[in-house]
Parts: C-alpha cells; sequence; structure tokens
C-alpha cells in the first residue's frame, strides 16, 4: 500500500463538505468493526413500509407535502425500527447471493500479500513507515533510528517490517478499532523535535474529532491534554507549542488556539475567531516550518493571517483582506512568501476563472498589495498547487487536460525579475508511463531535500511509488503494489517477490529527462483495455470517459457495465487501481467513469464552475450521455447498465435515474446526497451554509426554483420502473443525514412501481458515519457485497 499516516492534501480549499474524496483510497483511517455473528433472520418477501405523517413546507410561494420529514429526528424510536426492518428485508433480498458474496471475498483477499508496508520514509534522525500486521485490518505507524538501520536505507526492494526489530511504534488504529469498535484517525503531527506525536480521533463516526498529545520519549498519552471538536494541528518550532482549530455545533472549523505543554488551562483565549458562517479556517505549517498559515476560507475567497512558528512573541499577523473570488495559499523559502493566487493584481476582485498565478513579497513587507508576480500560467497549463523544498519548487499542473506534476530550481524563481511562463522556466516534468496514470504527492517532509516521492497509478497499472530527484532529473521505481493469485505474469522492478510476472511497460517520452538505466513501469495493459473517450454532451461539450475492460472477457454489446460519476467540488473522479475490480472485469465487465462538469476531470479549471450552482444541470447531462455512449457503442448491453454514485455523486445519479429511468438498470447509492431541497433550506444543518456557493441557496427565489428542478427526492416520477438500487447509509452520518437515503427510499417505494421498487434496499449503518468501513478485510466484504448485489440484479456475465 502507499498509505502515509502523514499524507494530506496540503491546502484543503474545502474543509468541510459533503465530499467523500476527501479521504481516498491509500487512506486506511476509518471502519467499523462489525459483528459477524448476526441472528439468522426469517426470509422477507416484502419490504417494509414507512409511516406518513402530515407535514407541509413552504418557500417562495410555493406550498408541497413531505410526508416522510419525520425521519429527521434520527433519535425517534419509530426511525429506528424503520431502519432496522429495512436492515432485515435488504439482508433477506441478498440471501441468496451469499455464496457468491463469499466467493468474492476470497478472490479479493487472495489477490493480497499476507503483509502490507509502505517504503520507510527519512525524516530526521528517523525513518518513518507504516505496515499492517498479518491478519490485521489497519495501519501501524512506526519509525526507527537511520543510524540503526543503515542496510535498511540502502536496501529498498524488501518493504516488510520486522515487529521484532528496535521499531517504535506511535500508534496502532487496531487497538483504538479493538476499544472502541470503529476508528476514524484525522490528523497526525510529530513534533519538530520528534518527542511527541499530536493526533485526533473519531470513534463514534460522527467526525468529532478528540485530540491526543503522545510523549513519545516516556511512550504514554499526556492525559490533561484531551480536546474534543479539534479539525487541524500544527507545531511551534520550540516543539512545546502547539495549535489548533475547533468547530462550532454545525462542525465548521471557526477558531484557532494556541497551548503550550505544560500550561493549566486548555481552553484559553483564542487566537482567531472566524464569525461568518460562510468561511472555514485551517491551519497549515510552511515546509520550512518557520511558519503557521490560518487560512479563512469560503469555496472562493480567503483571508490569510501568519504566525512566526519560531518567535511567537510577534503575535498574528494579516496578509490579506478577503476580496470576493480571491483565494491565497503561502509558502515560505528564505526569507520570502511564495503566494498561490487566483487574482493577477493583488488584492482585485478573480473573475473565477480559476487560473493560479504565483507570485511573492518579503517578509518584512507582508502585504498581498505588496505582491511581485512571477508565474503566470499559459493557454493550455494550469497551476493547481504548490509544494515548496530548499533547492526546488513543485507545482501541481493541469496540462492540456491532463495532471502532472514539474520541478524548477529555486535558482531560478530567486532570479526571476519579470513575471515568466512556466515552459521559460526549465521545469522538469516527472515522467509518467502514460497520459492516463494519476499521480499523487507523498509526505515529502524533508525541506531539505531534493528528492521528491510520489505514487503514480492507472486503472491498470498498481501503484508504484518513486522517487524523483529533481536535482539530478532522475527518477527511481522504489515500490509497486503486488498483485498475488492472479492469471497475469508478474514481473516486479524490486526483484522476485511472487512466483507470477507483470508486464513491463515503455516510459512515456517527456522532455529534459535523464534516466541511471533502464526503469520498468509494471502493469496490466496487456490484459485490460483502458481508453479515453470524449463523449458530446447536449449543448456541445466534450465530457471524458475513461472505459475499462477485459480484453479476453468482454463481450461486445452484451457485457453489463458499470458507470461512475462525482461531479461536484471541483474533486477529480478517482481512477487509479483498484484490485478488488478485477472480479468484475474478470467475469466480463465494462468499468466507467465520467468526468462531468462540476467535477475537476475537464481540460481547464472553469470545468467545476460550469456544472455547479447555476449550472448543476450541465453535470446530470453530462452523466446521461456518457451512459448513452457506453449502450450505443456497444460497451455494455443496453438492459445491463449500473451506476454508482458516493455523497454529493449521488445526487448526479439518482437525478439522471428520475429523468431516464429506462437508461440505468441499477444503481448504488451510498452515503447519498439526495434530499437536496429541503436540507438547503435549513441553515441550521452541518454544512449547509458551507454548500450555497456548490449548489446554490434556495433562500433566493431563482436558486430555488433551479435546485427544485433536480433535487432527486422532490423529482421521482410518478409510476415508472425504477430501477434496482442499494441505497447505503449511516446513523452517525454528521455530512448528510441518514434521513436523506431513508426518505427516497420510502418514497421510491411510495410513487413509483410496486414490483420494481421492492428491488430498492436500504442498508444502515447503525453504529458508523460518513466513510463507513476502512479496513482492507471490511473493504473487500463491503465490495464483495455491493458486487454480488449487481450480478444478482444485471446478471452474470
Amino acid at each position: 500500500m502507499a498509505s502515509s499516516a502523514f499524507i494530506s492534501i496540503k491546502r484543503t480549499k474545502i474543509p468541510f463538505s459533503r465530499n467523500s474524496f476527501s479521504i481516498t483510497k491509500f487512506t486506511l483511517f476509518s471502519t467499523l468493526i462489525k459483528n459477524h455473528h448476526q441472528k439468522i433472520s426469517p426470509q422477507i418477501t416484502s419490504p417494509p413500509m414507512a409511516k406518513k405523517l402530515p407535514f407541509t413546507v413552504s418557500a417562495h410561494g410555493v406550498t408541497w407535502n413531505d410526508p416522510y420529514h419525520w425521519m429527521r429526528k434520527t433519535n425517534d424510536p419509530d426511525f429506528i425500527n424503520y431502519l432496522q426492518q429495512e436492515n432485515l428485508y435488504a439482508q433477506s433480498f441478498m440471501k441468496d447471493t451469499e455464496k457468491m458474496q463469499k466467493s468474492l471475498f476470497s478472490e479479493m483477499i487472495s489477490r493480497m500479500p499476507s503483509k502490507i508496508s509502505t517504503p520507510p520514509e527519512l525524516w530526521g534522525p528517523w525513518l518513518y513507515y507504516q505496515y499492517i500486521p498479518e491478519g490485521k485490518e489497519f495501519p501501524v505507524l512506526c519509525r526507527e533510528l537511520a543510524a540503526e538501520s543503515k542496510g535498511w536505507v540502502k536496501t529498498v526492494s524488501s518493504y516488510v517490517i520486522s515487529v521484532a526489530g528496535k521499531e517504535q511504534i506511535l500508534l496502532d488504529w487496531n487497538e483504538i478499532a479493538e476499544r472502541y469498535g470503529y476508528v476514524h484517525v484525522g490528523t497526525c503531527r510529530v513534533s519538530p523535535d520528534h518527542n511527541y506525536l499530536a493526533y485526533t480521533i473519531d470513534v463514534t463516526g460522527s467526525e468529532q474529532f478528540v485530540l491526543h498529545i503522545k510523549d513519545l520519549q516516556n511512550d504514554c498519552v499526556l492525559p490533561t491534554l484531551r480536546v474534543e471538536g479539534v479539525v487541524s494541528v500544527e507545531w511551534a518550532q520550540d516543539s512545546c507549542t502547539f495549535f489548533y482549530t475547533l468547530s462550532d455545533q454545525n462542525q465548521r472549523p471557526y477558531r484557532v488556539h494556541c497551548v503550550k505543554l505544560g500550561s493549566d488551562s486548555v481552553h484559553n483565549v483564542p487566537l482567531f475567531v472566524e464569525n461568518d458562517s460562510s468561511f472555514c479556517v485551517d491551519i497549515a505549517s510552511t515546509k520550512d516550518g518557520k511558519f503557521i498559515t490560518v487560512n479563512s476560507n469560503s469555496r472562493t475567497s480567503s483571508e490569510v493571517y501568519v504566525i512566526n512558528a519560531t518567535n511567537l512573541q510577534t503575535g498574528i499577523q494579516r496578509f490579506c483582506k478577503r476580496a470576493s473570488g480571491v483565494q491565497y495559499f503561502l509558502e515560505h523559502h528564505h526569507g520570502f512568501f511564495y503566494v498561490l493566487t487566483n487574482s493577477p493584481n493583488a488584492g482585485e476582485e478573480s473573475p473565477l476563472s480559476g487560473e493560479y498565478y504565483l507570485a511573492r513579497c518579503p517578509v518584512e513587507n507582508l502585504q498581498s498589495t505588496c505582491l511581485q508576480n512571477i508565474i503566470e500560467p499559459s493557454e493550455d497549463v494550469f497551476i493547481q498547487d504548490m509544494d515548496m523544498f530548499n533547492e526546488h519548487l513543485v507545482l501541481f499542473l493541469n496540462k492540456e487536460g491532463s495532471s502532472s506534476i514539474c520541478s524548477v530550481d529555486m535558482r531560478t524563481i530567486i532570479n526571476c525579475k519579470e513575471q515568466m511562463k512556466i515552459d521559460e522556466l526549465n521545469p522538469w516534468f516527472f515522467p509518467l508511463p502514460s497520459d492516463m496514470c494519476t499521480i499523487a504527492p507523498g509526505s515529502n517532509h524533508d525541506f531539505t531535500r531534493s528528492v521528491y516521492r510520489a505514487v503514480v497509478s492507472s486503472p491498470v497499472m498498481p501503484d508504484v511509488i518513486v522517487d524523483y530527484d529533481m536535482s539530478r532529473r532522475t527518477f527511481s521505481v522504489i515500490h509497486q503494489e503486488e498483485v498475488i493469485n492472479h492469471n497475469t505474469k508478474y514481473l516486479s522492478n524490486n526483484g522476485e517477490r511472487s512466483r507470477n510476472e507483470f508486464l513491463g511497460t515503455p516510459l512515456k517520452k517527456e522532455h529534459n529527462i535523464q534516466n541511471n538505466g533502464v526503469q520498468r513501469w509494471s502493469d496490466f495493459a496487456e490484459i485490460y483495455s483502458c481508453q479515453e473517450k470524449q463523449v458530446i454532451s447536449h449543448d456541445g461539450k466534450r465530457i471524458p470517459l475513461t472505459i475499462l475492460f477485459s480484453l479476453k472477457a468482454h463481450k461486445k454489446g452484451q457485457s453489463p457495465g458499470l458507470l461512475h460519476g462525482y461531479g461536484a467540488y471541483g474533486e477529480v473522479l478517482d481512477k487509479s487501481w483498484c484490485v478488488d475490480r478485477l472480479s468484475l472485469l474478470d467475469r466480463g465487465w465494462v468499468i466507467a467513469f465520467a468526468d462531468v462538469r462540476g467535477g475537476g476531470g475537464g481540460p481547464d479549471p472553469s470545468w467545476h464552475k460550469s456544472g455547479s450552482g447555476m449550472n448543476k444541470l450541465n453535470s446530470v447531462s453530462d452523466f446521461i450521455s456518457c451512459g448513452k455512449y457506453l449502450v450505443s457503442e456497444g460497451y455494455v448491453h443496453q438492459h445491463r447498465l449500473g451506476a454508482v454514485g458516493v455523497s454529493a455523486g449521488s445526487l448526479l445519479v439518482a437525478a439522471a435515474i428520475n429523468m431516464h429511468p429506462e437508461l440505468f438498470q441499477a444503481a448504488i447509492l451510498k452515503v447519498p446526497f439526495l434530499d437536496v431541497c429541503s436540507s438547503l433550506l435549513d441553515p441550521t444543518l452541518p454544512l449547509t451554509v458551507l454548500d450555497y456557493e456548490e449548489f446554490g441557496n434556495p433562500q433566493l427565489h431563482a436558486h430555488f426554483e433551479y435546485i427544485l428542478k433536480y433535487s432527486p427526492y422532490d423529482n421521482i416520477p410518478e409510476g415508472v420502473c425504477c430501477p434496482p438500487m442499494l441505497v447505503k447509509a449511516s446513523l452517525n452520518d454528521s455530512r448528510v443525514g441518514v434521513w436523506e437515503a431513508a426518505k427516497w427510499v420510502a418514497k421510491i417505494r411510495d410513487k413509483t412501481c410496486t414490483r420494481c421498487s421492492s428491488s430498492v434496499i436500504l442498508q444502515t449503518n447503525m453504529s458508523g458515519g460518513h466513510f463507513g468501513e476502512g479496513g482492507r478485510f471490511g473493504q473487500c466484504e463491503e465490495a464483495a457485497h455491493e458486487y454480488a448485489f449487481l450480478m444478482k440484479v444485471l446478471g452474470e456475465s
């Protein structure tokens, strides 16, 4: 696995949202320990019918009845009983798939190596790493002194960590999960002197994280420093002072506190408070650790403050005041702040194009009005993010519609006298084996290093951990995810680790590349086809569609298929390697990914805005067009196309089903955001105010009318034959209320064909949260259940 306890998105522009993509597949930090000794229930042949209670809703002169509004009271015994009855019905519906589920689960487990670990990362005097103990669900965060592990540093071909060595266990997710039944680790931060670990955990699924400080020298958690409602944490350079953000009752991080170890009171006077409910507060340390930035962000605007982490007596200084549509993200390098901003002229309102510039100002003149522009975007190259090292600047780019990363010598940046384009800075684009690859950053803690670690993956290539030497412009493939017990030859770049072999892939040609030797990227490209198509949507826009299938098992015009979509928050749909998919692909299934507008997979930064707010219907139309394309081009049989959406992605899928119920013959909706209009009309719900910029504010008449056109719960057609659906919810979900899924299922049963709606099942995790199962076995069990549902309702290939 390529996970790290320290991996995090460097800048979270949306600190909290109805967004399940904030935890990626590399994060194994949350799960529910399930009770596998469930009582055997009798066969239930008909679904439960939810009670109806009169409830009238009015807005902008429009009045309608919502008989399932009572489900909003999640502690109502009638509601709990209804969910339990639905769970029993779902269990009964899936009874005849138990053999298939076991078979699928066995397949998935058999492909896993018995031990999973990450390559060690050198940080200060320590080597940090993770491994999942044999037979366990979750990772253990460990470290060893580098001086005691010289052979380990030199020999990177074996990453199976010996627990009998002189390792120090910093955090064991398994212990927490076994104690509480659920664990979700929010953040981990090691102090600059490596003596303390600050981490936050949620043990209920409600995302109310509790901060703990562990003394790593004495191997104990400090009992007096336990704070509830913490979102982010950063250390000052003295390693005894730390900062954290607190959330309000709506889970909005809004206050910054500063605490010194040994102080009597934790809940001291806050350092910063954000009173505007549409803004969230986030804190981040600059890469060199010398400053801490306090970012108060909405989805389009930001206000930034700076704290000198080496001299706390200077207090907090404001860098910029908020301006409509303008965002700033700061890094520090030898006396200068380097600023990523979408305002080409400091302080002026931005046209919301999403194009980012790099500018700078001296530390002693910390003002956004004093910025000197350094790098501007090109016509086909857009800056998305940055990372800064002592000798190199790393830029995350959207280059001709594909994600890429390049490094630039900091001496070139320092000597830059006028604004330049990226191509004029002699950049080194990190080599990738193909345009279909995604590249994600590793943790890369050491500011002084010239080697950048990244995870490279594609739909047909297991995750590869690559070290890019930015000084020499060379790279090393140091680890690749292992797939065992598969009918494919497997050749590991790290030596023989399996009796199988992968297939070597030639390197994608790039400029300014030097190699120490032949590098082999291993993939399944000769077994599985991965194609990128452009689908014409309703208004002529070309929508990227990625199509994956087995060259051997796929049957043109006959195969079943599954279309993934998300289309919100500017998030790119995850198309990286997933070994569990082999169970579908080997059975002839087609798996496709639609990068609809509203997400981040388009050719330019406007892709998000063109599918959000008053343009949201574009994303739904794009998804429908992609579904029709799969059928018309013979990739999928016209009666065997399914769809899957997660969180806000379920809005996309459900709205498409309402508009074209004949197109999709099955759907999986996970923690679904479906009752859009009612939820956005209630500003007391967590995250609602923060979502106005993404979906619109129904308090405004024009927005209300537009939202009402697509809100899935409000547009279920009368009397139609709906497709079979597996709807999955969690009782403690704080991002998307469990009632959204329950109301949707109840209304589907009430309004659509009775026979068809009996194949709509609701499965509620009665003790979990938004992110559900997270352990490696739990994920396989969940995937096996979902695949078995699809095979039951669409038929096996």
